[in-house]
Order: structure tokens, then C-alpha cells, then sequence
């Protein structure tokens, strides 16, 4: 499974977004996002939340907890 740092990069990549494009996104700096992508750090609770719901996936996704990206409500 693929960890959280891959998900966030496959994501942005996928919509071709640059780094301070998804920032601006979910509120964070392009620095931010860099390092959500080399694993040196990780978004609070509400930014984890505003990706997943920005990529329309689970946090458990975003996390590498499951490959599943379905939301379950």
C-alpha cells in the first residue's frame, strides 16, 4: 500500500496540479505541500480532512490504510 506522501503527490499529479496550486487549495503553503510529499510532515485534522475532501477520497486512503479510495457515509 502506498503511504500517505505518495497518495497526496499521485493525487495532485493526477489533476496536474502544481504544489502552490493545491496549497492555495486547502489553504496551506507550497512548502506545506513539499513536505506532506517527502514524508517530513503531515497536515492537522481539519487539513487531512480538506484533502480528502478536496480528492473526493477517504482519509484512510490518504493515510495508506486501505487502497480502497471510496468514501464511506
Amino acid at each position: 500500500m502506498a503511504n500517505f506522501a505518495e497518495r497526496i503527490k499521485e493525487l495532485r499529479l493526477a489533476r496536474g496540479m502544481s504544489q502552490d496550486a493545491l496549497g492555495k487549495v486547502v489553504g496551506v503553503k507550497k512548502f506545506s505541500i513539499s513536505g506532506y510529499e517527502n514524508g517530513k510532515n503531515f497536515p492537522e485534522v481539519p487539513g487531512l480532512m480538506g484533502l480528502a475532501d478536496y480528492f473526493g477520497v477517504s482519509t484512510d486512503y490518504l493515510l495508506g490504510r486501505t487502497d480502497n479510495p471510496e468514501v464511506n457515509r
